[in-house]
């Protein structure tokens, strides 16, 4: 398939290609060949595609199996940027430019919202750079960690990071009004439903690819230990 034909099936699609770091200029170029000239495993963009598309989808193991781990963190690390800068900073503008305009219990209540919800989720990302990344690199140089810590650790207090985001987005709907910024508001509220959408979908990737694909690396590692 041609990535012009795959961006035309699907233009969301084109939000995962600053994750990737691919460009546009496509050409007539396949999938494969654009994915290998800018150093990109096409079965891991493919997979992700697939994620981005189809609702119901899950990579098989033999899927799995094909995967670049290295890529796939890069590609999450990528995500965890492009999250707090192209989204959640634009929303925080929005936001300020619509409460300036609300009573200012109405306006603190809002700005609190947003910010206890931002500093979660950079808690949460930070967490995952600082702590679950360097271990599962330490496992893919064939390392036994020391610590007393596997994936499962992660795994089990791996949350999704968007409770906040749905309070913000049901005060919005229900609460706000008399303020007379209708497109504003319905832009800001399009762009939260968006973010809670695209997030879920990251968290579907580490629970889904990210941590079977860990549980075999520290399967193979400490049998030869």
């Amino acid at each position: 398939m041609r990535m012009a034909e795959l961006i035309e099936s699907n233009y969301n699609l084109l939000l995962l290609f600053p994750r990737f770091g691919l460009e546009l200029g496509v050409g007539e170029s396949s999938v494969a060949e654009q994915c290998m000239r800018q150093g990109v495993s096409p079965d891991l963009f493919v997979m992700m595609c697939n994620i981005y598309t189809f609702a119901d989808y899950m990579p098989t193991p033999a899927e799995l199996e094909q995967l670049d781990i290295e890529q796939l963190l890069c590609y999450l690390s990528r995500s965890h940027k492009y999250y707090i800068d192209s989204r959640i900073k634009p929303i925080e503008q929005q936001l300020k430019a619509i409460t300036g305009h609300c009573s200012p219990t109405h306006s603190a209540v809002l700005q609190r919202f947003f910010s206890e919800y931002e500093q979660e989720v950079i808690h949460h990302f930070t967490y995952e750079e600082g702590t679950v990344f360097p271990y599962i690199r330490m496992l893919m140089a064939c390392h036994k960690m020391q610590a007393e810590y596997d994936i499962d650790t992660f795994k089990n207090n791996h949350s999704n990071i968007d409770d906040k985001l749905s309070d913000l987005k049901n005060i919005l709907v229900k609460h706000l009004r008399g303020i007379g910024m209708a497109d504003q508001t319905t832009e800001l509220l399009f762009q939260i439903f968006s973010l809670e959408e695209d997030l879920n979908k990251h968290t579907f990737i580490e629970d889904v690819v990210l941590i079977p694909l860990v549980q075999h690396l520290e399967e193979r590692i400490y049998e030869h230990k």
